[in-house]
């Protein structure tokens, strides 16, 4: 990482249109080195869109942003060698074992053979796959595929990882210890953006940008949003009420 950037990412007026239709409209965020960023909304609210410009695979339509110091239009290539990037797909190949998954994103990270095989050991351990390492890859529970395809994402140690939808159809078991996971590298220093529709996962992030529509509704911590909606009864607001409030309120409603 550019030691000289401020922000682990920096977006300015980001904004994406796919012809007459505007995905991404004019998103500015900073985001903070070793932490935990949640980029929520519902589905089509323009998250993946955001990460995958963010990750230089999608040149932006107006704006900008910087990642690990680097220009996202101009110096793509050198953000790719900074980040890791796990999509809702989890990116694995299902006719590989869990080892030759391993070996095979080593080798497109550029990794020495000796190191492959280092990092693989850590990778089984992380994944609690120890002794399945010859076990097709398909025949994994999802929760299990998904902690591989993270540890696969991450062989090459970067320092920010780019999470687009990795709980989407797990169960809730699974997602609770994938967020353990995530913890984890971040207490380790790593800077994680994490996109997702699951709201209850919002509570693991440091900060929450609240998007709707391709548009910013909210940014703040968990407890800043929930501190700005007023109680309503005995149970405090959770940050579903704040998003359906923000949203009545941005679409006219009745919710202030």
């Amino acid at each position: 990482m550019s030691g000289a950037a401020p922000y682990a990412v920096e977006a300015r007026e980001l904004s994406k249109r796919f012809g007459s239709f505007t995905a991404v409209d004019r998103v500015s965020f900073n985001l903070d080195k070793g932490s935990i960023f949640g980029l929520l909304g519902a589905n089509g609210a323009g998250k993946s869109t955001i990460i995958r410009m963010l990750c230089g695979l999608l040149r932006s339509s107006a704006g900008t942003a910087r990642v690990a110091g680097y220009d996202i239009n101009t110096e793509p290539e050198q953000i790719k060698r900074n980040i890791g990037y796990m999509s809702q797909r989890f990116s694995l190949y299902l006719d590989l074992t869990v080892a030759e998954n391993i070996r095979f994103f080593g080798g497109i990270y550029g990794l020495s053979k000796q190191l492959i095989t280092s990092r693989l050991s850590w990778v089984v351990e992380m994944a609690g796959l120890r002794g399945r390492e010859d076990e097709l890859t398909g025949r994994l529970a999802g929760g299990w595929r998904q902690r591989l395809a993270l540890g696969c994402a991450i062989l090459h140690r970067p320092q920010i990882v780019f999470l687009d939808e990795p709980t989407a159809g797990v169960d809730p078991l699974s997602r609770r210890d994938f967020w353990e996971l995530i913890n984890r590298l971040a207490e380790e220093g790593t800077t994680v953006l994490v996109t997702t529709h699951y709201l209850d996962e919002a509570e693991y992030a440091n900060r929450i940008l609240l998007i709707h529509a391709g548009r910013i509704v909210a940014e703040g911590s968990p407890g800043e949003l929930k501190e700005g909606l007023p109680q309503a009864g005995p149970i405090p607001p959770s940050l579903e009420d704040v998003f359906i409030r923000l949203i009545e309120k941005q679409a006219g409603g009745t919710g202030s």
